[in-house]
């Protein structure tokens, strides 16, 4: 068999067990739910976006909250940026790819409500953009990125940076940790 499937499960399973160990990450974590939380009670909407991998993330999460996670109840007001490819397409071509989801946040978004930007390197122009368009608006912004957070994690209100600088192994954090942010704001929103 092949040891570099056992060796990357053992690299998800490590970057895992640094964030269970970190006892300020899961603080963290349980701040990031907060957040959509008293965003979501106060009628805001949760905005997700990212790129590639991360877009996918974006738009997995953004679907959890929107339609449901652990059980039926009514849906909570988030979307991903990119979910438009008539309105993508355009803006990128028209204005340029560094704008999409900027242009787009000053349409819809609003002071209270959340963004949640991913991206592995932190670096992402597109998402850096609505990071100002964002401050400007006072939408409160999560970041998730990998170890070093990058140029997003001095414009973020909250930083949730992967201790790893592995693409995948990031990815594979961020979908965890976007899954216990959900279960909380579900169970938080619509106690059983």
């Amino acid at each position: 068999m092949n040891p570099r499937i056992s060796e990357s499960i053992q690299q998800s399973i490590a970057a895992k067990q640094a964030i269970a160990a970190d006892n300020d990450f899961l603080c963290r974590i349980e701040k990031a739910a907060e957040m959509i939380i008293q965003s979501l009670r106060g009628g805001g909407k949760i905005h997700f976006c990212g790129n590639g991998g991360s877009a996918a993330d974006a738009q997995h999460l953004a679907a959890e909250l929107s339609g449901r996670f652990y059980y039926d109840r009514p849906p909570l007001n988030a979307e991903a940026l990119h979910c438009n490819t008539s309105y993508l397409t355009a803006v990128g071509n028209d204005y340029g790819y560094e704008h999409i989801f900027a242009r787009l946040l000053r349409g819809t978004a609003k002071k209270g409500d959340v963004l949640v930007g991913i991206s592995t390197s932190g670096n992402s122009k597109n998402i850096l953009c609505a990071y100002d368009v964002c401050k400007e608006l006072g939408v409160n912004i999560i970041s998730m990125t990998g170890a070093t957070g990058g140029k997003m994690k001095d414009l973020s209100d909250l930083l949730l940076n992967v201790p790893s600088t592995d693409t995948p192994r990031i990815q594979e954090s961020h979908i965890m940790i976007g899954h216990i942010i959900c279960e909380l704001v579900e169970s938080a929103m619509f106690p059983r």
